[in-house]
């Protein structure tokens, strides 16, 4: 995975937490949940990233 791509993940992860706990916060019910989709958007995209880098022999072993 690319610095960029795995920076633009935490960024929209780190986001989708304050999204989270300022909704919990604040009682704002779409607020919470637009984070909780923020975070898991985050980490499938992480997901994908590292299947495709598996692929491409980066990920630290190497697939014969």
């Amino acid at each position: 995975m690319g610095a960029t791509d795995k920076a633009r993940n935490k960024v929209q992860e780190l986001t989708g937490k304050a999204k989270e706990n300022i909704g919990r916060v604040t009682g704002n019910r779409r607020l919470e949940n637009r984070g909780i989709g923020d975070r898991a958007k985050s980490e499938l995209k992480g997901a994908g990233e590292k299947v495709k880098d598996a692929f491409r022999g980066r990920g630290g072993r190497r697939i014969s």
